[in-house]
This record gives C-alpha cells, structure tokens and sequence, in this order.
C-alpha cells in the first residue's frame, strides 16, 4: 500500500532515521526507511542524503528531514503509520516543487 505513494526528494537536502530496534514501535519507521531507500525514490535526488541511525537506548522512533532552504520536517514515528509519514513527506515536497516553480515562473516573463 505504501508504494503507491509517490514521493519526490527534489527539495530534500538529507533525511535521518532514528530508531531502536528492539522496541516494539519501529515497524512503521522501518518501512518508512525501506520505501525511502527504494531505487525509484532514490532516482529523484541522487544529492539527498540518507542516514540510518540505530540505537540501543530505548528511544522513541524520530525521522528528520532537512530541506534545501533550511526547513526541518520532524515526525515521531511511535503514533504514525508508514502511509501517514510518506504522505507528510510527499505533500511537503511537493508544495516546495510548486512554490519553486512559481518563484522561476515570476523571474522568467
């Protein structure tokens, strides 16, 4: 189900994946990793930078996104579902596409 949401890296500067493996609330957050990692993903941004951050500490399952302008997207993994996060993402990035588009649009009448 999660692989038919399309997710565009174009304005993603680095994605971190923080999570402990042993802790019951990381499937989602593992998933989230897996579709990120996906060759067709991938092919969007070769330039984004992808980290694994495994713990043994307990902690709770975080995802951080740093885009190309200097905003930041946090999602808590514990109480969201692969297919929430991969939307968040998704309309985030895709809102950043449209605004870019509009900005190179004004500059070239």
């Amino acid at each position: 189900m999660a692989s038919k949401i399309s997710v565009v890296l174009r304005p993603v500067k680095s994605i971190v994946v923080r999570f402990c493996p042993f802790e019951p609330n990381v499937e989602s957050t593992r998933k989230f990793l897996q579709c990120i990692f996906h060759k067709k993903v991938q092919a969007t941004n070769r330039n984004c930078e992808v980290t694994a951050d495994v713990r043994h500490d307990g902690s709770e399952p975080l995802i951080d996104v740093m885009f190309a302008d200097g905003d930041r997207l946090i999602m808590k993994g514990a109480n969201l579902t692969t297919v929430e996060m991969l939307t968040a993402l998704g309309s985030r990035c895709n809102a950043k596409d449209l605004k870019e588009e509009q900005k190179s649009k004004k500059k070239s009448p």
